[in-house]
């Protein structure tokens, strides 16, 4: 159905454009040119007025010819690093890496091309389709900020197909977490280390305190904790006077999410009272948890999809955000397919030519039914 040659050509072009997250100028123009190229309405919004950027979200809009609401496709355009000088290796059994001294930036242009040879197949072979809405989002490495600010307004579609996840291709996100930032910074009292340590209060002793007093790791089947940054003291004979912590919580319950958070936070407090030390404790959501009932038609659609190319479906829930968090908060339906990445977000990142051409053949299939 899809050209398999073109789709190993057209992931091993783009991987070469770099696309670190708010620097996805190139790649946007290039995605933009492909979209009017094959006949769509494409506008670029001003998500980069929003943040340290020069590229907008690139959405674009196909009329077609089948009855029913258009579909929404959407995949990111950024790269978590190292991504600069990303090379794809592509081996004779097919398996794709990068030279392996930067991430391969699978995650998430198998999801990219995927969509574009989809689209090119129906263009091509003269395909009825549905109407098709494309978002190509910036930022969604950190944190889904380009979807964040997107204005939804535009969008035409009640269901959604997001295609960012890993695994074997078939399987299908259904449900998603809140994942909520924290930073509490701890303030005590500088004193010379070896002349009057007694006069100092010590912030990074009161931190490692309360970094031990709290429940780390997986707290349960839904829920995990993780402080992954400390950052204090001036120099090694000073009584350090701050001390960051910087960490994140992530429950498949958003109300789990908000009661483990409460509870970091009141230790936190106590922890810096008992030693007399000083703490601001702040919060910011980095996406909202949502669950898509099996019975919803997007995910009928989907599993049809896969039945008719012989392909098995799998439905799990995942620890990671996705543009499709903000998706499901702005009212549109979405699931998030997987599309070809593996060991993402490190150098070992791969994909596989077969797995890049079975979820081109899904989308494709999506899109004509």
């Amino acid at each position: 159905m899809v050209n398999r040659t073109r789709i190993t050509e057209e992931f091993c072009k783009l991987v070469s454009i770099d696309s670190a997250s708010f620097k996805e100028r190139e790649m946007a123009d290039v995605l933009k040119k492909y979209l009017t190229e094959l006949g769509f309405l494409v506008t670029e919004d001003n998500a980069y007025e929003h943040y340290d950027s020069n590229t907008g979200n690139i959405y674009g809009f196909l009329q077609g010819a089948l009855p029913g609401d258009p579909v929404l496709f959407s995949a990111h355009m950024d790269t978590v690093e190292p991504g600069s000088g990303k090379k794809a290796v592509v081996s004779e059994d097919g398996t794709i890496t990068s030279d392996g001294n930067t991430v391969l930036g699978a995650d998430d242009l198998s999801g990219v091309v995927a969509i574009l040879e989809a689209l090119r197949t129906i263009k091509e072979k003269g395909l009825p389709h549905r109407s098709i809405e494309v978002l190509f989002t910036i930022a969604e490495e950190v944190y889904i900020r380009g979807s964040e600010v997107f204005d939804y307004s535009i969008i035409k579609a009640k269901e959604a197909y997001v295609l960012d996840l890993s695994g074997p291709v078939g399987t299908a996100a259904l449900k998603a977490p809140t994942l909520v930032s924290f930073t509490a910074k701890f303030t005590g009292k500088a004193a010379h280390a070896g002349f009057a340590p007694e006069q100092g209060i010590h912030a990074i002793a009161v931190a490692a305190e309360a970094i031990t007093s709290i429940r780390q790791g997986r707290i349960d089947d839904e829920t995990t904790v993780n402080v992954g940054i400390i950052e204090g003291g001036l120099a090694r004979n000073i009584v350090p006077e701050n001390c960051c912590l910087k960490g994140e919580i992530r429950s498949l319950s958003h109300e789990k999410t908000l009661s483990e958070s409460g509870q970091i936070k009141e230790i936190f407090e106590h922890t810096a009272k008992k030693h007399g030390a000083d703490i601001e404790f702040e919060t910011s959501f980095g996406c909202i948890a949502y669950e898509i009932n099996k019975e919803e038609e997007v995910v009928k659609r989907f599993e049809a999809a896969c039945l008719a190319l012989g392909i098995k479906t799998d439905y799990i829930a995942t620890f990671g955000g996705s543009d499709n968090n903000n998706f499901v908060r702005n009212g549109i339906t979405g699931i998030v397919i997987a599309c070809g990445m593996n060991e993402v977000h490190s150098c070992h990142e791969y994909t596989h030519i077969d797995e890049l051409e079975r979820c081109s053949n899904i989308t494709l299939t999506l899109m004509t039914c």
